[in-house]
């Protein structure tokens, strides 16, 4: 598809948003593919802060971070290009168990209801305009695309990403330039921490004699 999207600037909360998305969950499983036809076209950032919330906290449930972050990665491509997105049925279509899911969801949702008020028009600069909103796409695809690293077992290798893609998509759906800001320096702090646990790898490697 190659419809223009746009992002209508609203009144409510992100976290009674989300809530709503919550509830409206029903059966044993859910996909992305549900989770969009919930949302719409116009909840593309909505859906980025949705798929955000399982990785606030250090919960690991099996292949969310690889579907849910390539659903960031191809959203937000979507964004960059102001295009509806495309999802290959391999992603759009993996069932997940919504017993598993849900209580992470919530807890996420639990969090963000603590500090949506906080959450204000600012730093206008930072949310709106085209040359903004890809800059904005890119970082979100660059949080998607640390997100579905493999380093699920190692600890915050999904909770930093995480947190910087909800700021990402909660800041600019809220108009407010200094979360979006906080969003960046997240990702700065995701690469920093991936780029240290590298050195560590090779560092043990080296002391190993594994790399000659």
């Amino acid at each position: 598809m190659t419809t223009a999207i746009g992002f209508k600037d609203t009144d409510r909360k992100t976290s009674e948003l989300l809530e709503d998305i919550l509830h409206s969950i029903k059966g044993e499983h859910v996909t992305l593919r549900d989770l969009l036809t919930m949302m719409g076209e116009s909840g593309l950032l909505l859906l980025c802060a949705f798929l955000s919330l399982p990785f606030l906290f250090p919960v690991s449930i099996p292949g969310v971070s690889t579907v849910f972050g390539a659903g960031i990665v191809l959203i937000s491509a979507a964004i960059t290009l102001n295009r509806l997105p495309w999802l290959p049925e391999k992603v759009a279509d993996r069932r997940l168990e919504n017993r598993k899911l849900r209580p992470v969801l919530e807890r996420g949702v639990t969090f963000l209801r603590r500090i949506d008020r906080f959450f204000q028009p600012r730093l206008a600069a930072f949310t709106t305009g085209a040359v903004m909103n890809r800059i904005n796409g890119l970082v979100l695809m660059g949080a998607g695309l640390l997100l579905m690293a493999p380093l699920g077992l190692i600890p915050f290798s999904n909770t930093l990403p995480g947190i910087a893609i909800l700021l990402l998509a909660a800041g600019i759906s809220q108009r407010d330039g200094l979360v979006v800001l906080a969003g960046y320096v997240m990702v700065v702090l995701t690469i920093v921490y991936f780029v240290a646990l590298a050195f560590l790898a090779y560092s043990a490697g080296r002391s190993f004699n594994i790399f000659g």
